[in-house]
């Protein structure tokens, strides 16, 4: 992994100080010290100078509200929502002024285009509320009135559907790994309960049932680009995102065994990983190479996978 890691590390704040945390025995300080930099180099001072003068993304929160929509119908990524999601992605941290005033402003001035809602307060469907409670949590807003909703919402298989106000059903991969990770994110900002933890072990095993990629009728693939390794996920499933998710939440079960074999077998020979699914759509900033290239994100993401895999016993709860 020298070689790896050394190539992860020629890249921007964003990723250096992931690695510095997760692949290498760089100290708390030394972590903290180039994680200062996001805000104000590379990808997050870009991103975080796009801004319009109220706080907001091209004045909208799940949609861009102005300029003309891509002919393509494609979805753009140049909003509020996916911008802030990238900054959390990208590691702000939380307590630094920039971020305090970037979530002051955002409470204060962004409205969903569902029903003019508070952003914080959250619209109708999971996927963009689970977002919102990973944004609300992480950056230090109340978002205790979301994650109720979403309690309400879980489906009687364990899982969330977008869908469901239009009469689904059977939940939906996509909508319950947005919904997980929120619920994961509120419990780590120590504002979870025994009510939002049991909702979130019915959430996993709803995916844990499937192997992270089967359907539970036939055992066969259900979808094949759940597959193909993303990044940004923007609200799409993909197999790495899933076990990303078990990572950050410690729950080594059996049933992700075949999962991780799939994501070992991407590796490539160079101890990289591809990016091979770009979400199309405008965006403030390209985090990755392209399609077909090896990817630092995925790369980084694989790895500290592995590593958490391989360093324990995978064990049922």
């Amino acid at each position: 992994m020298d070689d790896t890691v050394e190539w992860l590390l020629d890249s921007d704040p964003a990723i250096r100080w992931q690695v510095m945390r997760d692949l290498t025995e760089a100290s708390d300080d030394e972590v903290a010290a180039e994680r200062s930099r996001v805000a104000h180099e590379g990808w997050g001072a870009q991103l975080l100078a796009a801004r319009d003068p109220d706080g907001q993304w091209l004045g909208g929160a799940c949609f861009p509200g102005r300029g003309e929509p891509p002919e393509d119908g494609s979805q753009p990524w140049t909003s509020t929502l996916p911008a802030m999601l990238d900054l959390y992605d990208l590691g702000l941290d939380p307590a630094s002024d920039i971020a305090r005033e970037m979530t002051s402003l955002v409470a204060a001035n962004c409205r969903w285009e569902y029903d003019d809602l508070r952003f914080f307060d959250g619209e109708v469907e999971p996927c963009i509320n689970g977002h919102t409670v990973t944004l609300g949590a992480y950056f230090g807003a109340d978002v205790d009135g979301i994650v109720s909703r979403l309690l309400a919402d879980q489906l009687d298989d364990g899982g969330w559907n977008c869908e469901a106000e239009r009469g689904a059903t059977v939940s939906s991969f996509n909508s319950t790994i947005c919904v997980l990770e929120g619920l994961l994110e509120h419990e780590h900002s120590a504002r979870g309960s025994d009510e939002t933890a049991a909702a979130r072990r019915r959430g996993e095993e709803y995916l844990l049932e499937r192997s992270l990629f089967r359907r539970l009728s036939t055992g066969e693939v259900a979808v094949d680009s759940w597959l193909e390794l993303s990044f940004p996920t923007r609200w799409y499933y993909d197999v790495l995102r899933g076990l990303e998710y078990f990572r950050a939440a410690d729950r080594r079960d059996p049933r992700l065994a075949e999962a991780i074999e799939v994501l070992r077998s991407k590796r490539q020979d160079d101890g990289t990983w591809l990016l091979e699914n770009t979400h199309p759509g405008a965006v403030h900033v390209r985090l990755d190479d392209g399609d077909g290239r090896p990817s630092r994100w995925n790369t980084l993401r694989a790895s500290r996978v592995l590593d958490w895999w391989d360093a324990g016993e995978p064990r049922a709860s």
